[in-house]
């Protein structure tokens, strides 16, 4: 497949801890690479010098307690700097953005897990990024135990993944309740198989994509 130069399209990648996404944005750079696309591979928070340092905040588990209201405007203020200096450049070049958590994440995150109302977060995304949404988000869905078992088996928990459980819980059903009201754009992807076979899956979901764009 060779696809054609033209405008940069923005994917976004989402789950829970231990859902496996940083295995798979590594196979779609490496496909689109192929079909001679170019890619910029980036992540939330961070992708940006302020955003990475404002990323250490929010994950530094000395921070525990943080207030909700503070950690909703961090997460803003990082998409923020994220968007000026890596995501907008990269995509008016024709660059196609792969991104490892986005605002839906926000949602989950802070809405689900933190409780903080929807309109809330609404109101930020609007005033953050204007009418910028993503072109496709692929949702990698895994049982709560199985995602902390693998991130919690990897390295020493940050302040996210210290939390209990039931946060968790939270934060998965806000994803899938996302999925379900935006199913164009959100593709859910069962991330509980070995990674060649969630591997076949985003692949099939990444040509579908490709096809409806024509």
């Amino acid at each position: 497949m060779t696809l054609q130069p033209g405008h940069g399209r923005f994917i976004t990648l989402e789950g829970i801890e231990g859902a496996g996404k940083s295995t798979q944005v590594e196979a779609l750079r490496a496909w689109l690479t192929d079909w001679g696309v170019p890619v910029r591979v980036t992540r939330e928070p961070g992708g940006s010098a302020v955003a990475e340092r404002i990323r250490a905040v929010l994950l530094d588990r000395a921070n525990a307690g943080m207030a909700s209201d503070a950690e909703l405007l961090l997460m803003f203020a990082a998409r923020a700097e994220h968007l000026d200096k890596t995501i907008r450049p990269a995509l008016a070049a024709g660059e196609w953005v792969l991104c490892d958590r986005f605002t839906d994440a926000t949602y989950a995150y802070q809405g689900g897990g933190r409780g903080v109302a929807r309109q809330r977060i609404a109101m930020l995304e609007d005033l953050v990024q204007g009418s910028l949404r993503p072109d496709l988000t692929l949702l990698f869905d895994v049982p709560v135990a199985e995602g902390l078992a693998r991130a919690r088996g990897r390295s020493s928990p940050d302040r996210f993944e210290s939390e209990a459980a039931r946060f968790f819980e939270a934060v998965r059903a806000e994803y899938l309740a996302i999925a379900g009201r935006d199913p164009a754009r959100v593709r859910v992807i069962d991330a509980q198989a070995d990674p060649a076979t969630v591997s076949a899956l985003v692949h099939a979901e990444l040509r579908s994509f490709l096809a409806e764009l024509g």
